[in-house]
């Protein structure tokens, strides 16, 4: 209970002491609860029902309750610098491990912030292939919580498509065009700045290029660097090599050309040896070749690992020249944690479910979900036993997210947990809050 004391008191106190102020904190503080108790899904009507029925809140009304949800007063920016110095021991290896990527979350009705017709590659048969929906850019912290590789949400964009902007307005002012790697790089930057420690950033293919690395590079410097997945056409070269006569005109950034990332796996896979990895939370046996070259679409040298199973390989590349082909493909398959940790974002948590239109409305409900999540995970951190998992699979014996929010739960609903942090009224219904949340996931 004093874990998740310490981190809700922590929040509230960067609310300032007025009247109204303190009320908005107690609010924010419950709100914060009940979108982790595993309840019912985290839309702004169901969270009042909450409100009022597990923690016996009387004289909050829809109406005004409404207007916190999308009040643009809430100190998001002093709440996550708070939050970020909450994190026990970010660092992995002494780096922070930072995983970068970018979802769609599908949405009914117009007039939604942030909502255009977004292409969508993973789209099934039977669904369209540019849904209505809005465009999320996420930057993580991949962490090693309880033997299991968990991803902290960190930050987050809202993605305009570049003929639509005209249209939106943050504040009366119009709004500048941003890529995203443009925005990504913002973020990265700003928590740099908070945390000055080098950093590696995990992406996929589609930002491991100069667009991303170029901007990094000139903002922070030699403390960043890139892990990503290799594109099977990227063309390679060798390392120049040194001439000791002195010769007419620049020295050559390139050696002689290999091949591109498929053909040169062939010779790779000759030259494959066996590795021992801690790979989605198992000591696995891989067989991998590792091998310095030169991309130009990086001007850099980096190392290259090809991981081979029976018929398929998958090559991966660092511009850290210092990380192990076991590091490498650790770190690389620890990102697969950012696309489930969408999942508990949009469903576990429900915000793919919430109905808000408007620009502070929206973007204040994902605020409180990405918040709920990196609080869930701090408290996962600091407990002392690894929780227990409630439903197996097969191949899985590490607890899951859900796991968490029922420990949570039960602490939230103790006696004690409202004289810390105290409401108007209390409910007395506690045998039936008990028996919902036993039938809750």
């Amino acid at each position: 209970m004093f874990i998740l004391q310490h981190l809700l008191s922590e929040l509230k106190s960067e609310f300032n002491s007025s009247k109204k102020s303190k009320e908005r904190g107690i609010w924010f503080i419950y709100t914060i609860m009940a979108i982790i108790i595993p309840f019912t899904s985290s839309k702004t009507s169901n969270l009042l029902r909450c409100l009022e029925t597990l923690f016996g809140f009387k004289d909050i009304t829809k109406r005004r309750y409404y207007t916190f949800m999308a009040s643009p007063l809430i100190p998001w920016k002093q709440l996550w610098g708070r939050l970020w110095k909450l994190i026990p021991e970010p660092l992995t290896d002494n780096r922070l491990i930072l995983v970068l990527d970018d979802t769609i979350n599908p949405k009914t009705g117009r007039k939604i912030f942030g909502c255009y017709n977004f292409f969508d590659h993973a789209a099934k048969q039977n669904q369209s292939k540019f849904p209505w929906s809005q465009n999320i850019v996420q930057v993580g912290l991949l962490k090693r919580i309880k033997d299991r590789w968990a991803c902290l949400p960190l930050a987050f964009r809202f993605y305009h498509l570049a003929r639509e902007l005209k249209k939106v307005k943050i504040s009366k002012r119009p709004v500048e065009f941003q890529s995203k790697m443009e925005q990504s790089v913002e973020m990265i930057s700003e928590i740099h700045r908070q945390f000055q420690q080098p950093i590696i950033v995990v992406t996929d293919s589609w930002y491991g290029n100069n667009g991303l690395w170029k901007p990094l590079r000139q903002q922070i410097g030699q403390e960043i660097h890139l892990v990503s997945r290799l594109r099977a056409n990227a063309n390679l070269f060798d390392l120049p090599s040194v001439s000791r006569k002195k010769v007419r005109g620049r020295p050559r950034k390139y050696g002689k050309k290999l091949g591109i990332t498929s053909t040169h796996a062939v010779k790779a896979k000759e030259q494959a040896k066996e590795y021992k990895v801690n790979l989605y939370s198992k000591t696995r046996t891989i067989t991998a070749h590792e091998q310095i070259v030169m991309l130009k679409t990086l001007k850099c040298p980096v190392r290259v690992v090809w991981v081979f199973r029976k018929t398929q390989w998958i090559a991966m590349f660092s511009t850290d020249l210092t990380l192990s082909v076991e590091q490498i493909v650790e770190y690389y398959g620890a990102r697969w944690k950012i696309e489930s940790g969408f999942k508990e974002l949009k469903h576990d948590l429900g915000s793919a479910e919430t109905q808000t239109r408007n620009q502070n409305a929206v973007t204040n409900h994902l605020q409180f979900c990405m918040m709920a999540s990196t609080v869930t995970w701090i408290y996962a951190n600091r407990l002392k036993k690894i929780p227990d998992r409630r439903h197996s699979v097969a191949g899985r014996t590490h607890y899951a997210f859900s796991d968490v929010r029922r420990l949570m739960a039960k602490v939230i609903c103790d006696d004690d947990f409202n004289k810390v942090f105290p409401i108007p009224q209390k409910t007395s219904i506690k045998s039936l809050i008990a028996t919902m949340l036993r039938m809750a996931a």
